[in-house]
C-alpha cells in the first residue's frame, strides 16, 4: 500500500512538472525564425497590410470621427490609405496612450494591446497598401 502511494506520488509529480505554458518559441515571430531582413519578407510573414488589416481597424475605431468632413471635433479625415499612412506616427502615438491622457484615442478607451502592436508592425514594415 505505502508503495503504491510513492508510485502515485511520483506519478503526480511528473505530470506537474512536466507541464508548463513558457515557450519562448511562441514569443518568437515567424519572420525572425526564418532570419529574414528583407521588408517584403517581412510583410508576407506577419500579412499586415492597410487593405487586409489596418483598414479594418480604423473603419471600426476611427472612422465615427475621422470621417469626411470629419466630426466631434476631429482635426483631419482617416477615409483612405494615404491619409492614414502620412498620419501613421501620429495615430499610434495616440493609440498607446492610456485611458484620460491627454489626446488619447479612441475617446471611448484604449485598443487592444495585440491591435496597437498590428498598427506599429504595419509602420514598421514600411507602411504597405497591400
Amino acid at each position: 500500500m505505502k508503495r503504491t502511494k510513492l508510485i502515485m506520488l511520483f506519478l503526480c509529480f511528473l505530470v506537474v512538472c512536466s507541464c508548463t505554458n513558457y515557450s519562448e518559441d511562441d514569443l518568437i515571430g515567424l519572420d525572425q525564425e526564418q532570419g529574414s531582413d528583407d521588408e517584403t519578407d517581412d510583410v508576407e510573414a506577419t500579412g499586415i497590410t492597410y487593405e487586409n488589416t489596418v483598414k479594418a481597424i480604423i473603419q471600426g475605431s476611427c472612422i465615427g470621427c475621422h470621417d469626411n468632413p470629419p466630426r466631434n471635433g476631429a482635426p483631419f479625415a482617416l477615409e483612405n490609405f494615404q491619409q492614414v499612412s502620412q498620419r501613421a506616427n501620429s495615430i499610434l502615438s495616440a493609440m498607446a496612450r492610456q485611458n484620460g491622457a491627454a489626446g488619447a484615442m479612441p475617446p471611448a478607451g484604449r485598443l487592444p494591446q495585440n491591435t496597437i502592436d498590428q498598427i506599429q508592425e504595419w509602420i514598421d514594415n514600411g507602411t504597405p497598401e497591400n
